[in-house]
């Protein structure tokens, strides 16, 4: 298999998060796509195999396992498809369910892709999960922003979302990878979206993603997208809006990820970004 590989959310490649992609899997089994994965060693790789229907199914590995929906190695792959194909709309039959992608060039000549999500949710989360939560990541409940409570949220993949009442605590990740993975593990948690509100529509995230074998996610638009969903279900925006997410930036591989969350309480959630070939 021809693996590519791209950089999203980001138009640099010392930016972003990088991601595997393979435009033609057809015949691969799990084994195969799962070595694939981790000998390339990013986060996520998708495999990507076209329907007679004109749309393509894609499944999403990481080194350690297949995660049903993944945010960064869509953009990428629809850049990269784009790229070799021409830019307009993408149909991806994943694991999660049907995600429509459009890519298009933009103003400055480069290609972006635009995502929207399965139909988001969100679902509370037990106080003894919770308190298993912070203990993993060091955190006290003094550390969190009131205002944004602490839910699981849904797009594609479930992610808790955290809201550190601070910037400084955001920047203070030193979590047991251990324990959070297999808490995560047992509660089919794919990153955990950790957040800081910076405004009304600007917001800083980390997420941890040791079930990918992965200390930290440099920009995760399947949590991005859950995110959106779960600021519109409990009225924490006020819909249509367009949000930005920083992600990586303490990473040093910073990426902007644009969040639009519409008013229908059944529609999906728009992730855009853009992608760039890595060199070698």
């Amino acid at each position: 298999m021809d693996v590519l590989r791209y950089v999203a959310f980001s138009a640099d490649p010392a930016g972003g998060n990088p991601a595997g992609v393979v435009l033609d899997a057809a015949g691969a089994d799990e084994p195969a796509m799962l070595a694939v994965a981790a000998e390339a060693g990013y986060s996520e790789t998708a495999f990507v195999v076209p329907r007679t229907d004109g749309g393509l199914d894609v499944r999403y590995f990481s080194p350690l396992a297949e995660v049903p929906f993944c945010g960064h190695a869509t953009i990428a792959t629809a850049v990269a498809y784009a790229e070799r194909f021409g830019p307009g709309e993408l149909a991806f039959h994943t694991r999660a369910g049907l995600v429509r992608v459009g890519t298009s060039v933009g103003p400055d000549g480069r290609l972006a892709a635009e995502l929207v999500s399965v139909p988001p949710k969100s679902a509370p989360i037990g106080a003894a999960e919770l308190a298993e939560l912070l203990g993993a990541l060091r955190w006290s409940a003094a550390d969190l922003d009131p205002a944004l409570p602490p839910r699981a949220a849904y797009a594609g993949a479930w992610h808790p979302v955290i809201a550190a009442g601070s910037r400084d605590r955001l920047a203070r990740l030193d979590y047991d990878m251990d324990v959070l993975g297999a808490l995560m593990a047992r509660l089919d948690w794919t990153t955990v979206d950790l957040v800081w509100r910076e405004s009304a529509t600007v917001f800083h995230a980390r997420n941890p993603f040791p079930p990918g074998g992965v200390v930290e996610d440099p920009a995760t638009g399947a949590a991005a997208a859950a995110f959106g969903g779960y600021l519109r279900e409990l009225g924490l925006v006020v819909p249509p809006v367009t949000l930005t997410v920083h992600q990586g930036d303490d990473l040093g591989r910073p990426s902007v990820i644009t969040v639009t969350v519409p008013p229908y309480p059944d529609s999906g959630i728009a992730v855009l970004g853009t992608a760039v070939a890595l060199g070698g």
